[in-house]
This record gives structure tokens, sequence and C-alpha cells, in this order.
């Protein structure tokens, strides 16, 4: 398998390196990490969506935005078409049509926008985070977050519970359907109910994109946690449980030193372990 990192959205929200501890302006950059995976025999699988092209072309029409002028704002939405998944695989010489799967870490607004960009594709997601998305939208944060405009015309949903043999000591999800079994859901709740890490084993390597598990790369491959305020604050905001969050997080902070040599993960919003990532240099 060959996999492409995307980044499929730049927020830039006020702050600068407050946010993202490199940045010497007003405002920051975070990114909406995705990966394109080339399989043999099942077509391309995206991992994650980011932005889409009617995120793009129109974010907030009519009374069912698909994404809120509140959240816009708070995170300096910067929507470029030429950023979205569609594009940049047509980019990449191959065919929009050809995605076959699409496995989400969760359906928040910035995880889930380029859904119906890709009518043909399966979108696997955790049975939990469905539910909690497609349910009442109660509260500040969960009115902002899930955006069912976004994905009212899909209907190919997968939807799965943990299940099958342990992952690193991880419940994971393995036998998804039309996948090859070296990728895998691997739940990690806390961000979201129904949040997973996508693994993917590639070259006798694992990959894990821990979605937003974390979200600096200072919270993972150092024995203590170290996070910008900025996003520290964001992710306290977002957050429906700190318990399993802070206790996932920690477990894969162990994982990422423990098993270093086996595996590498990388979360959806840090620009230096994307810009790692695309120049080959994954820790």
């Amino acid at each position: 398998m060959r996999i492409h990192h995307l980044n499929c959205g730049t927020d830039c929200p006020l702050g600068g390196s407050l946010f993202d501890g490199t940045s010497h302006g007003l405002t920051g950059r975070l990114v909406c990490h995705c990966l394109l995976v080339e399989t043999d025999s099942h077509g391309l699988v995206l991992i994650d969506t980011g932005y889409g092209l009617r995120d793009v072309h129109h974010p907030h029409a009519g009374s069912h935005s698909r994404i809120t002028r509140t959240m816009r704002a708070l995170l300096n939405i910067k929507l470029k078409e030429e950023e979205t998944a569609y594009r940049q695989i047509e980019r990449l010489g191959l065919s929009p049509s050809d995605v076959r799967h699409i496995l989400l870490t969760h359906l928040d607004f910035d995880h889930a926008g380029g859904l119906e960009d890709f009518p043909q594709a399966q979108i696997h997601v955790m049975d939990t985070e469905y539910r909690s998305a497609a349910g009442p939208r109660r509260g500040f944060v969960t009115r902002n977050r899930y955006r069912p405009a976004q994905w009212n015309d899909v209907r190919q949903w997968r939807r799965y519970g943990a299940s099958g043999e342990r992952w690193f000591g991880f419940d994971a999800v393995r036998d998804l359907e039309g996948l090859p079994p070296e990728i895998l859901m691997v739940p990690l709740p806390g961000h979201t109910w129904g949040h997973a890490g996508i693994a993917i084993q590639s070259g006798g390597r694992w990959l894990l994109h821990a979605g937003d598990a974390y979200f600096y790369r200072g919270e993972m491959r150092g024995a203590a946690r170290h996070c910008t305020p900025g996003l520290r604050a964001y992710q306290n905001m977002m957050e429906v449980d700190r318990r399993a969050r802070l206790e996932n997080q920690d477990r894969l902070r162990r994982l990422s030193i423990e098993q270093r040599h086996e595996l590498s993960i990388l979360c959806a919003h840090d620009r230096v372990e994307f810009d790692r990532a695309t120049a080959g240099r994954l820790l």
C-alpha cells in the first residue's frame, strides 16, 4: 500500500505560537491532516476528508450551514478548493471516483466535510459516533461540531462496535467490510464519544492516525505531556469525557515511546507533524 499525506484544510487562529508553537505572527497555522491510501485490490481509501468542495463554495448556505460562522471565526478557517481531497487526488493523477472507502476518526465538521464529494464510497465510522452526531444536538459544542448538512446525502454507512483481537493493548475493530486486514479502527473516546484512530500496516510498520486524540506533537514521544495554551484550551472545550480523553492520550504517549520502532503516530492538526510526514520523516 502507498500512503499519501494530504492537508485538506487550513485554520489560522488568532494567537500565533500560542496555538502551533512555531508561528511568529498574530495568527497560527493548523492543518487537517488526512491520508490517502492506494491499495492493490480495494481501490483508494481516505482517512478523514477535511473540508470538501461544498464547504468551500457554500459554507453558510441556508439555515442548515455546513460550517457555523462561530467556528469559522474562532478558527479563522481558510477554505480553499485546491486543498480539498477531491482536487488533491486529481493532482496526483488519480480518479476521485476510485475512492471506495472513507474511514472517519469522527464526524466533526473539519473531518467529514468532504464525504459528499465521494458518493460511491462506503463510509466507515464507529456506531457510537454516528449515533452521537445524528441524535439531538444540544449545547454549544455539539451544535457547532456536528453539521448534518455535510453528510445528509450519504447512504453507504458502515457502523462498528469494538470487536476482535486487541491491537498493542487497545480495543480494535478488525475485518472492516471491504477493506484489507492491514487497516483497522482503534476506539479512542474522549474528544467525542465515538472517536477512533485508524491504524495502517505498510512495509512491516504501523502508522496510527490518532485524529483528535491529541493536538500537539509535544503530547507524544516524551515522558511528560507538553501542549501549547491555545490547543490545550481548545481540547478542553471540545472534549466530552476528560478522564477518557486524558487516559487514552497517556496510553498513546506510552505507546509512542515503547513501540517507536514498530509504529508512528500522528494527529490531525499539527503542522510540524504534517511537514515531517510529507518529507518522509515520520517519528
